[in-house]
């Protein structure tokens, strides 16, 4: 059994952050562990473009992933259940534009969105108890970038 990792550096990659600003005080935090992960790696080539929203990140995602200027690209927000059934569709149609962004473009597209039932929970999950899930979805990026480059490419038909 041949395993494939994907391991190599970042030097020449680019990347993507897509984040959104509705829950700012969140989000920011995402961002900034995102932001850290690169930096621990060096890699310099990061963009990062707001949206107003977790609804609009897949919009963006996949114009971000179909230009072929990024090896990955990181959806950051922050969708915090509230009184209606709003956080449900929400969150439900963002993860799911972010996966249908990824297999339409053959970029991988990270969803770092944070769908939890409070504030404090979310907050725990963007630099406090729990870690910060900005910093897990950069790691995933570049991850994926590297294996996306050590796995055989598609025929095209």
């Amino acid at each position: 059994m041949r395993e494939i990792r994907g391991d190599g550096g970042v030097v020449g990659r680019r990347f993507a952050v897509a984040a959104a600003r509705f829950n700012s005080v969140v989000v920011e935090r995402l961002v900034e562990g995102a932001r850290g992960y690169f930096d621990s790696l060096e890699a310099g080539d990061v963009d990062l473009v707001w949206v107003p929203g977790a609804f609009e990140l897949p919009l963006v995602a996949r114009r971000l992933a179909a230009s072929r200027q990024y090896d990955a690209v990181v959806c950051l927000g922050a969708v915090i259940r509230g009184e209606t059934a709003h956080f449900q569709h929400v969150a439900g149609q963002s993860a799911a534009g972010v996966a249908r962004a990824s297999l339409e473009t053959g970029v991988p597209v990270i969803f770092g969105v944070l769908t939890t039932d409070t504030m404090e929970q979310a907050l725990d999950r963007a630099g406090g108890a729990h870690g910060n899930k900005g910093w897990d979805a950069a790691r995933a990026a570049v991850d994926m970038a590297r294996l996306m480059d050590a796995l055989p490419k598609e025929e095209r038909a």
